[in-house]
């Protein structure tokens, strides 16, 4: 029942080109060497993989189904031979980097911005992440670091905190709310309130605060990330609780910041996989990244 690697790639471009024909000049095999090998295929697995209708092969459901998980596998033999490929143009280094919005829009690239002056033979990939794709990027090895404001609790995984911020109120510049210099949840009530999806991290955590100041939380729109929220400050919308690390990155932005008490304290991660030794390259941007939150203060945040 087994099928051997010729049988599968066989049986996939014909899937692809549609006939024998197709699969012989994908394959630089001669016609009647495919047709012989998709017939002992089927012969083999006990079932048809096409019918043969005026001269073209129309695939079964069953053949469907087996292509979806051919092509699973071709994708994974395809990133292994760009990653073999990469690290022969890269022998000095590649460094896979991932980060939650809020760290990734201005924090990571300013690192990586320092970095490349001091390592500028080194290969770097950055993309940020919300919090489940993040995770999943370092559990399956296809990311060196992540940089995440929330905790990820794994027991695969290892986490450093990097630095320290809080939650604070963003409002546009002709705002009431910019004359004050403290706002309380109070505060916020009169005016459109921008939040988050109910179920997320940042949604569950604007949702305590309301709570325990003893509001209800109706937001008039919600998002997906601080970033989003800025974005909608922005634009008029209304008004919203972010993060300083975000409001930070919106800096030459048209919207104000507050504080707003109490805030719960939140923290930048730097987190790893655990059972995995620590590459030079890797502990070479994480000191870059320290130095850079160390020297920029990024919205006020220092290291702790």
């Amino acid at each position: 029942m087994k099928l051997n690697i010729r049988q599968i790639e066989v049986f996939r471009a014909v899937m692809i080109t549609g006939t024998i024909r197709g699969a012989s000049e994908l394959l630089y095999v001669s016609q009647p060497a495919i047709s012989r090998l998709l017939s002992h295929t089927e012969e083999r697995i006990g079932f048809p993989l096409f019918q043969r209708i005026r001269g073209r092969l129309h695939p079964t459901l069953e053949a469907k189904k087996l292509f979806h998980e051919v092509e699973i596998v071709y994708d994974s033999v395809q990133r292994v031979n760009d990653m073999a490929r990469e690290l022969f143009e890269h022998q000095e280094g590649i460094l896979n980097i991932v980060a939650s919005p809020s760290l990734g829009q201005m924090l990571i690239p300013t690192a990586i911005a320092s970095y490349r002056h001091t390592h500028p033979s080194v290969k770097l990939t950055f993309h940020y992440l919300t919090h489940i794709p993040l995770t999943e990027r370092l559990l399956k090895r296809r990311a060196d670091l992540a940089i995440t404001i929330l905790p990820i609790n794994h027991p695969n995984l290892e986490q450093e905190e990097l630095a320290t911020a809080s939650l604070v109120c963003i409002c546009p510049y002709n705002h009431p709310l910019s004359r004050r210099a403290f706002l309380q949840i109070k505060d916020l009530l009169p005016y459109p309130f921008i939040s988050y999806e109910r179920s997320s991290p940042f949604g569950l955590m604007v949702q305590s605060m309301f709570e325990a100041s003893g509001e209800a939380l109706r937001p008039v729109v919600e998002v997906g990330s601080p970033q989003n929220a800025c974005a909608l400050v922005q634009a008029g919308v209304g008004i919203a609780l972010v993060d300083q690390f975000s409001a930070r990155s919106w800096a030459a932005s048209r919207f104000v910041t507050r504080p707003i008490e109490p805030s719960p304290p939140l923290k930048a991660y730097l987190v790893r996989l655990r059972d995995e030794p620590m590459s030079q390259i890797s502990q070479s941007f994480m000191d870059t990244l320290k130095e850079v939150i160390h020297k920029d203060g990024h919205a006020g945040i220092g290291a702790p």
